[in-house]
């Protein structure tokens, strides 16, 4: 990492506002969640609404598992959990489910949010696959 981007970073007001306009601006859904048990939503992009159909600001409080259904692996949501569960990041790809019920494939990835050990938060970077 350059010490430049080092010196924006850790600055508060640069750092806040570089991963916002990250965020805000990317090509792929970005969907944080709290790091509690049941993993409730605290952020979504403008992406995520583009991805799902799903709102924002309808779907801060609930659970990611609002994209599942019948033809979501249970293996992989499994496999999800055990990384959740150890800390360690995931990556993998399912059928979830649009607002309207629409199947899609999702590929996405989890990684923790740390500060020192531990984890705050859990960042899930999602994209559309192929269609079913």
């Amino acid at each position: 990492m350059s010490a430049t981007f080092e010196k924006l970073m850790n600055g508060a007001d640069g750092g806040l506002a570089l991963l916002q306009v990250l965020a805000e601006n990317s090509f792929d859904s970005v969907l944080v969640t709290d790091a509690s048990p049941k993993g409730k939503i605290i952020y979504a992009n403008k992406s995520f609404k583009s991805l799902t159909g799903h709102d924002p600001s309808e779907i801060i409080g609930k659970t990611p598992r609002i994209l599942q259904g019948p033809g979501t692996d249970a293996k992989v949501i499994a496999r999800l959990a055990g990384a959740l569960k150890s800390g360690g990041k995931f990556e993998g790809k399912a059928i979830n489910y649009k607002k309207d019920g629409t199947p899609f494939i999702m590929y996405w990835r989890v990684l923790p949010i740390k500060v020192g050990r531990k984890i705050i938060a859990w960042v899930a970077i999602q994209r559309q696959g192929s269609t079913i």
